[in-house]
């Protein structure tokens, strides 16, 4: 052996390409993939992409930043191609978008995008997007409790009854989810069929606040309600503890214009016809789908607190329904977290707002404390971790005024 060998060290392999018409087009691509992975990634076009997975070379990857912007939506079926053969070699898939229209997007991530990512990038989300698609893949599973033990029916009248935030933080979903629970519980005898549906797809929080997991059904089923039945949807639902049944946001961060009015008024009528309460949980913002939930709710709660921000939030609300000619009297304002009974001054506050917005607020909700923060937080509704708490009592009371009233209507139907 000679004296002046030289010990080469061996090429890092590389694990992830970017795939683009142009990558220099996306700039802070290359620079969060530099730091990300160093020298361990490439740079293909659309086509060079199919062949390289074909080719023993492509062995360490384990994933694709596919780059797109408006340009590229005359080469969709190429891409949807590329992305294809990616999961075909069992390569996950990042897509980063530009301007690309929803519907196309759409299309993508139906084709087998595992995450969505808008550029610019956010500051770290390619790097937390990396670490989601590298981290182990676990055959997603669900437990015999949570497995639906009920039968698509299609005989039901269900009652819809959306509920929304009038500002971040004021508690809509922890309303939503204990309303629920109590209308599945109203009835000890003739237990009525209830549905809670998470439409909040980006942030949804019902599965946490019932420990349920997020599973990749949801999102195929939205993705492709065209085809979707009442079969299809109660397949995509989750049970907890065999008597409220769940319909949890999507596992991944989508795009909120993912559906569109006329899906949602199919999914509705599907929960509608299948079960006898159907609680909402609306995302804080109003989207082009708003619209239809309103139109086919029963009643709408919006959730609100005694605060500047979710009074002007109300009022821009008020005004925008009632530009448009919407039922705004459909709605029902419930104020979380009210002053006490002996708070006389936070009483008149609570008048004084009902009165410069011309609103009533119809129910008083008191501020739980510290127990609703921890049952959120265990997966669990109140009535089984804190049943006495003074909020559990006022939604239960709630949920009977509800149920009795439908109870009432139907009677009255028959006749």
């Amino acid at each position: 052996m000679s004296q002046h060998a030289i010990l080469q060290a061996e090429p890092q392999p590389i694990i992830a390409c970017t795939v683009s018409r142009d990558v220099q087009a996306f700039d802070l691509l290359i620079e969060d993939m530099e730091a990300a992975l160093g020298e361990r990634w490439g740079d293909l076009g659309f086509e060079d992409a199919i062949t390289f997975m074909g080719q023993p070379d492509s062995a360490d990857l384990e994933f694709i930043a596919i780059a797109l912007d408006a340009e590229d939506e005359a080469d969709l079926s190429l891409i949807a191609s590329v992305i294809r053969t990616a999961k075909h070699r069992g390569v996950r898939v990042i897509l980063i978008a530009e301007d690309l229209s929803p519907s196309s997007l759409h299309q993508l991530l139906r084709d087998g995008g595992d995450e969505f990512i808008p550029y610019p990038l956010p500051e770290g989300e390619l790097h937390r997007a990396i670490e989601r698609v590298t981290a182990p893949q676990i055959e997603e599973t669900t437990t015999a409790a949570a497995r639906p033990t009920l039968k698509a029916t299609g005989d039901r009248n269900g009652v819809v009854i959306p509920v929304q935030g009038m500002s971040g933080g004021v508690g809509a979903t922890t309303f939503a989810v204990n309303l629920a629970w109590e209308l599945a519980n109203i009835d000890k005898k003739d237990p009525p069929r209830v549905v809670i549906l998470d439409l909040d797809l980006q942030f949804g929080s019902v599965s946490t606040y019932l420990d349920l997991t997020r599973r990749e059904t949801v999102l195929e089923m939205l993705a492709d309600m065209e085809n979707a039945d009442s079969e299809v949807f109660m397949q995509a639902l989750q049970s907890y503890e065999a008597r409220l049944h769940v319909l949890t946001s999507p596992a991944d961060l989508v795009p909120m214009d993912l559906i569109g009015p006329t899906e949602i008024g199919r999914l509705i009528e599907m929960a509608r016809v299948n079960f006898d309460y159907i609680i909402i949980d609306m995302p804080s913002m109003m989207v082009d789908w708003s619209q239809t939930v309103l139109e086919a709710a029963h009643v709408y709660f919006g959730l609100t607190e005694l605060d500047m921000r979710s009074a002007q939030n109300m009022l821009r609300l008020k005004r925008a329904l009632q530009a448009e000619d919407l039922p705004f009297n459909k709605l029902r304002f419930l104020l979380n977290r009210a002053p006490k009974f002996t708070d006389l001054s936070g009483k008149s506050r609570v008048k004084r707002l009902a009165e410069s917005l011309e609103i009533s607020i119809d129910v008083l909700l008191p501020d739980g404390g510290k127990p609703v923060v921890q049952c959120c937080d265990h997966g669990t509704p109140l009535s089984k971790d804190a049943a006495k708490n003074p909020l559990r009592k006022e939604i239960l009371k709630l949920a009977q005024s509800v149920h009795d009233v439908n109870k009432s209507d139907a009677e009255t139907l028959q006749k």
